[in-house]
């Protein structure tokens, strides 16, 4: 059981989140230049992309997407690109309306994320290259700068409805 402190960290109590189910939205892999990018023993730049997303449907369950996506460029060209959406369907009890966002937003990206970088992990390893493993990623700060771009610093939320 869990519960919301006023930075949108989960705390022991009464408040519970279920992962009711998790898949992949939408997933693509590009390797261009195979098998010549293979062959490279340059380090490629990797720029890495993270958006979240969540919308609370008529039943009472949250969707919630986490977008991962990585470009690797070496020796100024593309090496790789890699676009995943994954996805959660979520049960949140005992959460207050004004604490339901940062959960959706922080805390259930953090159950999906192991289970994307896996997916990554393997999809770039699958494509011939060293396995790819993402570093861990501090949602709070993502959401943060996610609102801030969205809204202007003004309270509006950014959890949609169906």
């Amino acid at each position: 059981m869990t519960d919301v402190d006023q930075s949108g960290q989960i705390t022991p109590s009464q408040s519970q989140i279920r992962i009711l189910a998790q898949f992949t939205r939408d997933f693509s892999f590009e390797n261009p230049r195979a098998p010549d990018s293979l062959r490279s023993t340059a380090q490629p730049q990797i720029e890495l992309g993270v958006e979240m997303a969540a919308r609370g449907r008529t039943d009472g369950l949250f969707e919630v997407d986490l977008k991962l996506s990585a470009a690797a460029q070496s020796e100024g060209q593309t090496a790789f690109q890699i676009e995943l959406v994954y996805g959660g369907l979520f049960q949140i009890d005992g959460v207050p309306e004004e604490h339901i966002e940062p959960v959706l937003l922080i805390e259930c990206p953090r159950y999906l994320f192991p289970f994307a970088r896996k997916i990554i992990a393997d999809a770039v390893s699958d494509g011939g290259f060293p396995p790819f493993l993402l570093e861990p990623i501090d949602f709070a700060t993502v959401y943060a700068s996610q609102r801030a771009a969205r809204d202007g610093g003004m309270d509006q939320p950014i959890v949609g409805n169906a």
